[in-house]
C-alpha cells in the first residue's frame, strides 16, 4: 500500500505576508503555512501545483523526500 500512496511536495515559505494580497495570504493559509522558514508537506495534484503558482515567488518547493518511510 506504501507503493499506491500519491507523491508529495515539500513547500517553505521563504518571504513575508506583510503587504501581500489577501488572495495570496489566504492560499498560504489554506497551505498550513504561517511563518518564514515553515515547511509543510502536500500532495503532488493539480490543486496543489495551482496554489503554488499563486505565491511562487514566496515559497520554495522540493520533492518530498520518504521521511514517512524511514519512520
Amino acid at each position: 500500500m506504501a507503493s499506491e500512496m500519491a507523491k508529495e511536495i515539500k513547500v517553505t515559505l521563504r518571504r513575508s505576508t506583510i503587504g501581500r494580497k489577501p488572495e495570496q495570504r489566504r492560499t498560504l493559509t489554506a497551505m498550513g503555512l504561517r511563518r518564514i522558514g515553515q515547511s509543510t508537506l502536500m500532495p503532488d495534484n493539480e490543486a496543489t501545483r495551482g496554489m503554488i503558482k499563486k505565491v511562487e515567488f514566496m515559497v520554495d518547493t522540493e520533492p518530498a523526500s520518504d521521511a514517512k518511510q524511514s519512520e
